[in-house]
């Protein structure tokens, strides 16, 4: 039996949550804090030195909770037993990858993915248990890893190879394919902190790919690609794991997870649910997604993303009488309501829809306006999406959500709402359900062209 290439045992991940100071009103407010302060400084200080005490102690702590109930309920790895600012990103993760396996790591937004690629690429140590790594590693992790902003892109590749342990020898043999893949010919020898966030991902991926790693990681920075592109990276991904070399990619892309991997690993709080078949795995995980759309508060969930300046606090699919409804027919017009937790200026809205397969269907975007939407510059803390048509065939559905104010992500949350599409007509035209027909209805019309008409 041949040695894997990746061990993983007992690993987990803590963190220090920082605090923020209080700011006072008053002036003997700030005179009291600013006697303090010494002591305060000095207990900070003294509990730096104590951090993998109360590690051990909240520990301790989550383990009789977990022992003192059937059903520990999921907090994302925050012990609230005792007082602690300790947050647990990963928990007693354990697992193993052989030479040319192509692994999935799938999971809520929070659930660990990047902090245990950052742990398997030598980024941060682990609090507890171990990662031992068998062979050359390349990752991908986010825009511009690895890349110094004031070089040029092609200081940056020869850079990066020697860090990958390359010689030049080596580089110079890849450097015409890395240059070809990226697509950056022209800004090859511009810095690269005048690049966009794509045509990073582009070079970055490009040396990651071609440097000959024995073990290849990439994290979900292949969103910031166009379709094309994706497409490029996923097929020398799979020119990678056909060599023999191991991958191992965090994707929400289910399409691109089913295409690549052949085993899934799906974490949850910290910690690893399931392990196996990527099928398995993915058809697991989307079915929690639609659970969690459809019972969970939208405006407790914390597994959210953006800068959070505002939340979506509510979404609501509304009838032609604008009443809220739990499904809608293929054919019949319907409203999408986006209530925000605050009053903002022209706030902006993508909804994207996504079949039970987790296949990326259609969306809704305001940034992509046009004549017929009525977007005043006006504040504002509810939403609304008209579509005069669904033309959705009957099945379930999910909606990811995200927010934008002046370009900047405030919030996004997948999984946001549940739609159930049941049977309808468009333009009076039964239809069914879709068993094995496309997720997509298009309005169209039949018409027999006699002979006058021909010759005509």
């Amino acid at each position: 039996m041949s040695t894997p290439l990746i061990t993983v045992e007992g690993l987990s991940k803590a963190y220090r949550i920082g605090l923020k100071d209080e700011i006072p009103d008053t002036f003997m407010g700030a005179l009291t804090g600013w006697l303090q302060s010494p002591l305060r400084n000095l207990n900070r200080l003294r509990r730096l030195n104590t951090f993998h005490k109360e590690v051990a102690t909240a520990r301790s702590a989550g383990n009789r909770s977990q022992q003192g109930s059937m059903a520990a309920p999921d907090d994302g790895g925050l012990s609230t037993d005792i007082e602690t600012d300790i947050v647990w990103a990963l928990q007693d993760i354990s697992f193993e990858i052989n030479q040319g396996e192509v692994v999935g790591v799938i999971g809520h937004n929070g659930a660990g993915k990047s902090t245990l690629l950052k742990v398997l690429s030598r980024i941060t140590d682990p609090t507890t248990g171990r990662a031992v790594i068998r062979g050359r590693v390349s990752s991908l992790l986010e825009v511009g890893t690895g890349f110094h902003a004031e070089l040029t892109g092609r200081e940056n590749v020869y850079m990066n190879g020697t860090i990958l342990g390359m010689t030049k020898r080596e580089i110079d043999r890849k450097f015409d394919d890395i240059v070809e893949f990226s697509g950056v010919n022209k800004f090859l020898d511009t810095p690269v902190k005048r690049y966009s966030s794509g045509m990073k991902v582009r070079l970055a991926f490009a040396v990651a790919a071609h440097l000959d790693p024995e073990i290849l990681i990439i994290d979900e920075v292949l969103a910031v690609g166009d379709a094309g592109f994706q497409r490029k990276c996923i097929g020398k991904m799979q020119d990678v794991a056909q060599s023999g070399r191991t991958v191992l990619f965090v994707s929400h892309n289910a399409v691109a997870l089913r295409s690549l991997c052949q085993r899934g690993i799906l974490l949850q709080g910290g910690r690893s649910v399931m392990d196996g078949p990527l099928p398995e795995v993915l058809d697991f995980y989307l079915s929690s997604l639609n659970s969690v759309a459809a019972q969970e508060d939208l405006a407790t969930r914390t597994d959210r993303g953006g800068k959070g300046d505002f939340r979506v606090q509510a979404i609501e699919i509304r009838d032609e009488q604008d009443v809220a409804i739990n499904t809608v027919a293929t054919g019949q017009p319907t409203t999408v309501a986006v209530q925000i937790s605050d009053s903002v200026n022209c706030p902006q809205c993508a909804l994207r829809v996504y079949d039970d397969k987790g296949h990326f269907i259609t969306q809704f975007d305001s940034r992509l306006n046009s004549l017929e939407d009525d977007l005043p510059n006006v504040s504002t803390d509810v939403i609304r999406c008209s579509v005069p048509e669904v033309l959705l065939m009957p099945g379930h559905y999910r909606v990811d959500v995200e927010l934008f104010a002046e370009g900047v992500r405030q919030d996004q949350v997948k999984a946001a709402c549940a739609i159930e599409v049941i049977s309808g007509r468009l333009h009076g035209r039964p239809l069914k359900d879709r068993n094995n027909l496309p997720s997509i209805a298009h309005p169209h019309r039949w018409v027999y062209q006699t002979p006058c008409q021909k010759e005509a």
